[in-house]
């Protein structure tokens, strides 16, 4: 997935710092849902997914109008229900701008939210 970076994504719209690059927290969330597409093929019937651990290193900027491509591989470890995946974010020069790993556990859909005591 391919991102290009918009004042909308800047830590200082988001509230995570005050300069015009891109925010750690919109870069972990393009991270977050390169993970949910790629966990897809891992669910059945009625399954989601949903994160349970980020640990993932921010090590370079990139200023409004750069590029990002996130990259998820194959989960580099399955434990029963849960899924960790390798995640990277590149920048247009190919540099790394973050890499590290995101978990997802396996949830049934419907027990989960009900269990929340909400409406879908």
């Amino acid at each position: 997935m391919r991102h290009q970076v918009t004042v909308r994504d800047t830590a200082r719209a988001v509230g995570s710092g005050d300069v015009p690059v891109l925010a750690t927290p919109r870069l972990i969330a393009w991270l977050e849902a390169a993970t949910v597409v790629a966990a897809a093929p891992f669910l059945t019937a009625g399954q989601t997914s949903v994160g349970t651990a980020i640990r993932v290193a921010h090590r370079r900027a990139t200023p409004v109008g750069g590029s990002v491509e996130v990259v998820v591989t194959e989960p580099v470890a399955q434990d029963g229900r849960r899924l960790t995946f390798a995640v990277r974010a590149l920048d247009a020069d190919g540099e790394i701008v973050a890499d590290g790993e995101i978990e997802r556990a396996v949830v049934d859909r419907e027990r989960f939210v009900a269990a929340l005591g909400t409406r879908d």
